[in-house]
């Protein structure tokens, strides 16, 4: 049945040359190629996927903190306004409060991304390339719920443009894309994307006491109507933040106050199963977990970048807890782990095979640097309580340089050997 509507729209295949072939092969590709498999026997060197379905099980891994991300925003939201404050009532609302946050966010990283992709795929006269499936699934996750969507747009054309593409395309950037879209905007528009009023959506001004729920003509002509017709919960226009209510993360209060600002508002639980505010898809860590076994085993990411990260950010907190210098020191290290973006940065960003480093002994080397350096800067630096990535981009810039001395070191190794057996 496949090789039959394949062969049904190779026969409207558009012109070589145009923006509609490269579209067209773009789309092909990626649903019937490769149509082969590894032998079963005989010496083998790569089996039969291909790069488009290796991204895909990145994407695959990525889709329950997709769920999550989609029912906090909901969550945040009505928490803010002291109505469904139990994690589980108001269900219907709260997903598709969070549905109608993100899709348009989700929406606009695509549509700009490819269309970026597009054009010069069609410019270089070539297919397009498979690069941009994981970042435009990434970009949505790390990323407040109300962004502008024009920023996100400026964001998404800058790092395709200048981080990948001015480098040759897919395979050459030496930066992750996802995190340089995220950098772009937390340097030239800050106050979108730090503070603590950025990470609960849906209010007329920031999200700070008294502001109103802004409500669009969907949710209230449409989804409300709807919803009051089948007895479930409704929107309530004109409702305002609830008094007392803080929208700061962990990481703010724990900056100002050490770990005892972060329980007075937040408990452990909250923290691990990801019920507080922040970017939309870094704060559950059981799934984030649960994607980082599946990369694991399907051996997408490389389980050496993830443990020495890991073992990186323990050891520092470690350090910094013996220094003791301020109440951020001395937050336990385990607790580190659950507080922010760090579990989802050194699973999805870290690995990312293009920008790390590519030497067995340069992994552990590179994901020990993320992890110790990323705690430093989340630490020691005020006015930026998070710092994996801008650890991930310092690294992605050292990893080539990290390959190079590691392979010297081997050569000169083997050097060694073949001379003391020349001599023998």
């Amino acid at each position: 049945m496949a090789n039959k509507l394949a062969e049904a729209l190779k026969k409207i295949e558009p012109k070589h040359g145009t923006l509609a072939h490269t579209a067209f092969d773009a789309f092909f590709t990626f649903a019937f190629v490769p149509n082969e498999t590894t032998k079963p026997s005989g010496v083998q060197i790569r089996d039969g996927m291909d790069l488009k379905r290796l991204m895909v099980h990145v994407v695959i891994a990525l889709q329950l903190c997709y769920l999550f991300g989609t029912y906090n925003i909901g969550h945040q939201h009505f928490v803010a306004l002291g109505q469904h404050t139990g994690f589980m009532e108001g269900f219907d609302v709260k997903l598709i409060y969070g549905l109608v946050k993100l899709l348009p966010i989700w929406i606009v990283a695509h549509v700009v991304g490819l269309g970026v992709e597009f054009y010069y795929a069609w410019k270089k006269g070539h297919a397009v390339e498979e690069g941009y499936l994981v970042t435009g699934a990434l970009i949505p996750l790390i990323m407040p719920p109300d962004l502008p969507l024009w920023i996100l747009a400026l964001s998404i054309i800058f790092a395709v443009v200048i981080g990948k593409e001015a480098f040759g395309g897919t395979g050459m950037n030496v930066l992750n894309i996802a995190l340089l879209a995220r950098v772009f905007i937390f340097f030239a528009y800050p106050t979108t994307i730090s503070g603590d009023e950025v990470w609960v959506a849906g209010f007329d001004n920031a999200a700070t006491a008294g502001a109103t729920a802004d409500y669009g003509w969907f949710i209230t002509d449409v989804i409300n109507p709807m919803f009051g017709s089948f007895g479930w919960n409704t929107f309530r226009e004109g409702a305002m933040i609830a008094d007392g209510w803080t929208g700061a993360t962990p990481l703010g209060l724990a900056a100002k106050g050490g770990w005892d600002a972060v329980t007075n508002v937040y408990t452990q639980s909250q923290m691990f199963w990801g019920a507080i505010p922040g970017s939309i898809g870094e704060s559950s860590k059981p799934f984030i977990i649960f994607g980082m076994i599946f990369l694991i085993v399907t051996k997408v990411a490389d389980y050496r970048i993830i443990f020495s990260g890991i073992i990186g950010c323990i050891i520092m907190g470690m350090l910094l807890n013996v220094w003791g210098a301020n109440p951020f020191m001395e937050v336990h290290w385990a607790n580190h782990l659950i507080m922010g973006s760090f579990l989802f940065a050194i699973t999805f960003m870290a690995t990312d095979p293009v920008s790390a480093a590519s030497t067995a002994t340069g992994k552990w080397i590179y994901g020990f640097g993320i992890g110790a350096i990323g705690l430093i800067i989340r630490v020691l630096n005020p006015a930026y309580p998070e710092g994996w990535m801008l650890s991930i981009l310092f690294m992605n810039v050292f990893a080539p340089l990290i390959d190079y001395y590691v392979l010297d070191a081997n050569i000169s190794r083997r050097m060694k050997r073949a001379r003391a057996t020349v001599k023998a």
